[in-house]
């Protein structure tokens, strides 16, 4: 005969033991410190239905581009786009809604490849930024869906904390920034002289003497011609830059392939760079060694960890490239939780008034990885619709000695 209580009793046993074996799971693979997350604690049960029910983009006034998706869960997820061309952005994302309003959010990466795939014209800035912010917004449903960020939907973390550069500050403890090559004007010249180069050279050589043991990277911005370039990376060697960046445009890989043969300084390059198959080609034509993929623009999250892959098998980091709002830096970081050769962060250690509650403060260089569920932010919605209005332009610029088109 079956005793009903010892059974129940046995039940309640396993139920338990269950319950704290996933739970101590939860606290192993956990940021060290981090409270770990109760298995299961989310709106919903992971094997609920769930389907997208609206899309909508809000464009802001500095031309950051966000998008919002539904749930009929309740649930939703916000990501970022590419802010140039930031109206066609959230029209292009608007339309992708259609596709997207009535299927399951979760099976991110499916979606991904229908979104690309689906169109005839693929890729393109405009097209792939466009799947960039979609992409960062189901990542955010799927991690909320689950309870757990979304770094440990990709099996991290890989690290505790994300290095990064911005403003050297003793209360942040930041020790790495980036700036462009100083001088009285921009590099617009395609062969700018002996004078200009020794101006360059001298303002970085005062710059590393006010910030002794600060890393400080010279970010040309793909708007020096390559015969400028060749001047400036041999003259500004022997005051060691920490990298190059972008410092030719990237529509011509076999160029700045050419220019980083005739240095040691690491070049970096990748803000204009799009999908795995734009990053293959600098990869295999040691173009740079350090990869700059921007989550808003390269193809978003789902995108990034196939880049860092590819990266690793040419021992290359990424270092994220960063200059927009807080689903950019948010993602980022889910990122840098969840590949080995992270490297450094851009503009890490900036705080956004968008969020509901701040990011975890940078100490000692570092900005602690989100642990909440998704991209472990909260937007705050009212402060968003205050920013929403007419984009700021991004004009052509001139030379001022003969009126003809520049790079910026």
């Amino acid at each position: 005969m079956i005793n009903e209580k010892n059974t129940t009793s046995r039940r309640r046993f396993f139920k338990n033991s269950l319950a704290t074996a996933v739970a101590g799971t939860a606290g192993l693979y956990g940021l060290k410190g981090a409270v770990p997350v109760k298995p299961f604690d989310s709106p919903i049960n992971p094997n609920d239905k769930i389907k997208v029910t609206k899309l909508e983009t809000f464009v802001l006034k500095n031309s950051w581009v966000f998008v919002k998706i539904s749930t009929d869960a309740g649930i939703t997820g916000w990501g970022e786009m590419l802010k140039d061309d930031a109206k066609a952005c959230a029209a292009g994302a608007m339309e992708v809604g259609d596709y997207l309003i009535g299927e399951d959010p979760r099976p991110v990466v499916k979606h991904w490849q229908a979104i690309h795939r689906g169109a005839f014209y693929r890729g393109g800035p405009i097209k792939t930024a466009i799947s960039s912010g979609i992409d960062q917004a189901l990542w955010d449903i799927a991690g909320k869906c689950y309870g757990v960020p979304v770094y440990k939907l990709f099996g991290g973390p890989t690290r505790d904390k994300a290095f990064v550069y911005g403003t050297p500050d003793a209360k942040t403890g930041v020790k790495a920034m980036k700036v462009g090559p100083q001088a009285s004007r921009q590099a617009f010249k395609y062969t700018e002289g002996s004078k200009f180069v020794g101006e360059v050279v001298e303002r970085f050589a005062a710059l590393k003497a006010q910030y002794p043991g600060v890393d400080i990277g010279i970010d040309f911005h793909g708007a020096v011609q390559p015969t400028t370039a060749s001047l400036l990376i041999k003259a500004l060697e022997p005051h060691d830059p920490w990298f190059y960046e972008e410092i030719v445009q990237a529509l011509n890989v076999d160029v700045m392939a050419d220019l980083a043969k005739k240095t040691h300084i690491p070049l970096a390059t990748g803000e204009r760079i799009f999908t795995k198959w734009g990053f293959r080609e600098i990869l295999e034509k040691g173009a740079a060694m350090i990869l700059q993929p921007d989550v808003n623009y390269a193809g978003g999250i789902t995108e990034l960890k196939i880049i860092a892959g590819m990266a690793e098998a040419y021992y290359a980091p990424i270092a994220p490239h960063n200059p927009n709002g807080p689903c950019s830096l948010a993602a980022s970081l889910q990122i840098a939780a969840c590949v080995p050769n992270f490297m450094v962060q851009e503009r890490g250690d900036r705080e956004h008034e968008l969020l509901a509650e701040p990011l975890p403060p940078v100490r000692d260089g570092y900005r602690p990885i989100p642990t909440g569920p998704g991209l472990g932010i909260t937007i705050d919605e009212n402060k968003l619709m205050d920013e929403v209005g007419e984009p700021m332009e991004y004009g052509p610029r001139y030379d001022p000695d003969d009126n003809s088109v520049v790079d910026w």
